[in-house]
């Protein structure tokens, strides 16, 4: 299901920050350590090369180079991160994208959806996906009435990493989870065998039982049949008898 962010205002495409996009490769360059570049290929089983850089200095890095080069509004954020994952050559820019888009001017914004969506299809792997549900769950919570529809539909898309992000998109919303919602989703998903959506179904419950655990309890009881041992185990982690 498609929703149509990009209402025509009778202006022209934002453009791109380009100081910033300019100066992040370099200043990533300054901070990586190459040693662990392969080695971080390796285990992400990535064609695209990495850097070298770290989780927390890349965090790090794209701060500081957002702080000297600031946003103007949204839009120009839009346009730098589609420039960004488009044009990357290593990993850490793609990550680098992502990150720009957790910040205030971006939070709960609309206008970023589209990119969102472009980074679950042609990214296709857990670690991209798992960064941009947050946002998309942020989205559910600004705009629960256009979301919810989106959301429902991604979760019996053909495309499992649509899915995976609609199982996980309310993993940071605590007692403001939707279970019924959450139910919608990974009940459409209990059959699938791919082990990125059972652990997904799993990690989703885990998580929501330190909020709620006699809800996900009785969605375990009610949906044994039917739950993985994967989901179930993972489900019930941390949860008593």
């Amino acid at each position: 299901m498609a929703v149509d962010t990009d209402i025509d205002s009778g202006q022209r495409p934002a453009k791109p920050n380009r100081p910033l996009l300019e100066e992040l490769l370099p200043r990533l360059c300054q901070v990586a350590l190459p040693e662990k570049a392969d080695g971080m290929a390796a285990y992400m089983k990535s064609s695209m090369p990495y850097l070298g850089v770290p989780v927390p200095l890349l965090r790090k890095t794209v701060r500081a180079a957002a702080r000297t080069h600031p946003f103007a509004e949204v839009g120009q954020l839009r346009a730098t991160v589609e420039a960004l994952w488009r044009r990357a050559t290593f990993r850490e820019e793609r990550y680098a994208a992502i990150m720009l888009t957790d910040s205030r001017l971006a939070r709960g914004d609309m206008a970023l959806l589209p990119f969102y969506r472009e980074v679950i299809e042609t990214g296709r792997w857990w670690d991209f996906v798992d960064a941009a549900a947050p946002r998309v769950g942020e989205l559910l919570l600004a705009h629960r009435g256009a979301m919810e529809p989106v959301i429902r539909a991604w979760s019996t898309e053909e495309d499992l990493w649509l899915r995976r992000c609609a199982i996980l998109a309310q993993l940071p919303a605590k007692a403001a989870t939707d279970t019924g919602l959450l139910e919608d989703v990974i009940v459409p998903n209990l059959a699938d065998r791919e082990f990125f959506i059972r652990k997904a179904i799993g990690w989703a419950l885990r998580h929501h039982a330190r909020t709620d655990p006699d809800w996900v309890r009785d969605f375990v009881a009610r949906h044994r049949d039917r739950l993985s041992p994967l989901s179930t185990r993972e489900a019930l982690k941390h949860l008593g008898p």
